[in-house]
């Protein structure tokens, strides 16, 4: 909705444009290699790791995209693609050399790039490995040997070592079966369910669910496979690839009309890289997916991200999703890190007659009909509305937090909701070391409680609760931060104030979430200091982008609780409060969005102290316009559950359950 889509183009003219994309991205970023191309060193703030690290990383993740540009071309090369990286193989991995890479030891980053590096050598094997001197490829070899042993982290990272390893044994390098083993097996154990990986466990549960998923927990067990070849277990590739089948049915819901997949989960600056699940599908022989209807999703988001602003005038990729923007970055985000991108463009390893290039596009799922499905294995429910092309999903699973202590929230894992046309509020820089949590505070699609000085709570860790299939329902202990100081994970050292309990659940049907609420006392002890103070009660809706210029938002009223924001596309984020809720705001924010430099929030609160164990009920839609009709909810109790009975304007019902908390307070 309200984006230009550059359409019109042939299947064969799609392929060249790819082509083309990619080649103006391999170039930009030229003028910055180091003497003999073992690094580049890109221009901005440089990442936790450091600016030797920064310069790995622009040499592997630049490598990865020429790697499949190669591959898919059989070799053939207008830029010398393959001479100018293998020169900076040749540098990088000379022990002598000034501006050689790092070893593990000395950067532990450098695993993450070895990876890339590891798979473009295979990728391009005819043209750049075959053809390095002995010498030069022993270098690489005894590069990447450290890794053999290494205990790797318990998540994504084990695939670093697993696909290195896996390229040193077929070159004659070092590589021990018993880190293979381990790879498969936790990887194994991560496995949630209807194609569905959790990127690793925390605290013992699958709770890590993002994009990650896709251009991760998928790609690299089956590039593994595809690495060793004959040598690979028998029957693992076929475990992958089914996995891989399953879980493309969900993920192709979740690219909306416009371009965008959905903005939630950590690195968003890899933009493209959502689009690494699909191509790998089609690589496979592993998608549901019609092959047009993978070429029609992945020119949506190529177009997206080439019309807002991804890359620069100096033809590089910026950190951000839109326009430069670093409240969505990590740690360890640095300069070359969206260069990641590169995954979005393993369609090019494909050659051109292949069908997903050459078939007709077909239209994307939200294109094609409304749909409401849940999704289980990460606790979600989504919807899409065809009128707009507006995917939301609606989170009740996991949060990326260990569940036995407190966190913040982090904006893109503890929202209610999350969509392809809106971005959480992310109003704080998370790599500077400077600044109060307050302006931290959770407020688009959260549930919180106000203290006395106006600060709301926090919900992770969050538990997830049984539900319907409609239906999703989740709890947590309102928390406070104790101090001032700024963590961007939320770490052990953070204290929190404890507060009463909030059970929440959602139905979600079109464009519209009904999100219902209760609360309940903590157990009154002596960590309990705000169990027993009242709290307002306020949800908040989807932020919105909106022009700058406009007339601010609707200051806060009394009456029926209803706020209403609308964008300069006629985007409306509209909040009703059916039970409980009567007063209505709507919050500004100045860059506090990936999407513009203003934005906006409707919210709904209590007038006063909310009541506990009484349900209180929000209605939140996301759509071209305002919705033709809301359902009517009422609410009831059955023993010690609260009840809220969803009567949708199609006839639909839904009810949804919210559970009185194990832990009571004593009479």
């Amino acid at each position: 909705m309200g984006d230009p889509v550059l359409m019109g183009r042939t299947p064969a003219e799609d392929r060249a444009h790819w082509e083309r994309t990619a080649d103006d991205m391999l170039l930009a970023v030229r003028p910055y290699a180091t003497g003999e191309h073992s690094l580049i060193d890109l221009p901005g703030v440089p990442s936790i790791s450091g600016p030797l690290s920064d310069g790995l990383e622009g040499f592997a993740r630049t490598f990865l995209l020429a790697a499949f540009r190669l591959a898919g071309a059989a070799g053939a090369d207008p830029h010398d693609l393959a001479g100018w990286y293998a020169a900076g193989l040749a540098a990088g991995t000379d022990p002598d050399h000034p501006r050689r890479w790092p070893a593990f030891a000395d950067c532990n980053q450098a695993k993450v790039e070895a990876a890339s590096i590891a798979l473009a050598l295979h990728e391009t094997r005819p043209w750049i490995w075959d053809r390095l001197a002995a010498k030069v490829q022993q270098r690489v070899l005894d590069w990447l040997a450290p890794m053999v042993g290494d205990p790797m982290p318990g998540n994504n990272w084990v695939w670093f070592q697993g696909v290195t390893e896996a390229f040193a044994r077929t070159a004659g390098g070092s590589w021990r079966q018993q880190d293979l083993d381990r790879t498969i097996a936790l990887t194994d154990g991560w496995y949630a369910g209807d194609g569905w990986y959790s990127d690793g466990l925390t605290g013992g549960e699958r709770r890590n669910f993002d994009h990650y998923n896709g251009w991760a927990m998928h790609l690299y067990p089956l590039w593994f496979c595809r690495i060793l070849g004959d040598a690979a277990p028998a029957g693992l590739l076929d475990r992958y690839r089914t996995r891989l089948l399953r879980f493309l049915a969900d993920q192709r819901l979740l690219y909306g009309a416009n371009g965008s997949p959905v903005i939630q989960g950590r690195s968003l600056t890899y933009r493209h890289a959502a689009l690494a699940p699909l191509w790998t599908g089609a690589l496979f022989d592993a998608t549901p997916l019609a092959p047009g209807e993978t070429r029609a999703i992945a020119n949506r988001v190529l177009d997206h991200f080439t019309a807002h602003g991804a890359t620069g005038e100096d033809g590089l990729l910026t950190l951000g999703w839109h326009r430069p923007y670093r409240g969505i970055l990590q740690v360890y985000s640095g300069p070359a890190s969206p260069y990641w991108a590169s995954k979005g463009f393993i369609g090019l390893a494909l050659p051109p007659d292949h069908p997903v290039w050459t078939e007709p596009e077909v239209p994307l799922a939200v294109e094609q009909a409304d749909f409401t499905r849940p999704l289980p294995a990460p606790g979600w429910l989504a919807s899409g509305t065809a009128a707009d092309g507006v995917v939301r999903v609606v989170n009740h699973g996991g949060d990326h937090a260990d569940p036995v202590r407190m966190h913040a929230d982090d904006p893109c894992y503890a929202r209610f909701a999350y969509s392809t046309h809106t971005a959480p509020e992310t109003p704080r820089d998370p790599t500077a070391d400077t600044g109060s949590r307050a302006d931290a505070d959770p407020l688009d699609n959260a549930v919180v409680l106000l203290d006395a000085a106006g600060r709301a709570s926090h919900r992770r860790p969050s538990t997830r609760l049984p539900a319907g299939d409609t239906t999703a329902v989740s709890r947590s202990r309102a928390h406070w931060p104790a101090d001032t100081t700024w963590d961007p994970f939320g770490g052990p050292d953070c204290t929190y104030a404890l507060g009463p309990w909030l059970t929440v659940g959602s139905a979600l049907r079109g464009s519209v979430e009904v999100r219902a609420v209760r609360i309940d006392p903590g157990a009154v002890d002596a960590a309990d200091d705000g169990a027993a103070a009242g709290h307002v009660l306020r949800i908040g809706g989807w932020a919105l982008a909106v022009d700058p210029s406009a007339a601010a938002p609707e200051p806060a009223r009394t009456g029926p609780g209803t706020a209403r924001v609308e964008d300069a596309d006629g985007l409306v984020s509209l909040i009703v409060g059916a039970a409980g809720l009567t007063h209505a705001a709507a919050i500004p924010g100045t860059d506090s969005n990936a999407l513009g430099p203003a934005s906006a929030t409707p919210v709904v609160q209590t007038a006063g102290p909310a009541a506990h164990g009484t349900a209180h009920v929000a209605l939140i839609h996301l759509g071209a316009g305002d919705p033709a009709a809301l359902p009517r909810v009422t609410t009831r109790t059955e023993g010690d559950t609260l009840l809220a009975d969803v009567a949708w304007p199609d006839g639909h019902h839904d009810t949804i359950r919210l559970p009185a908390p194990p832990e009571r307070p004593p009479a």
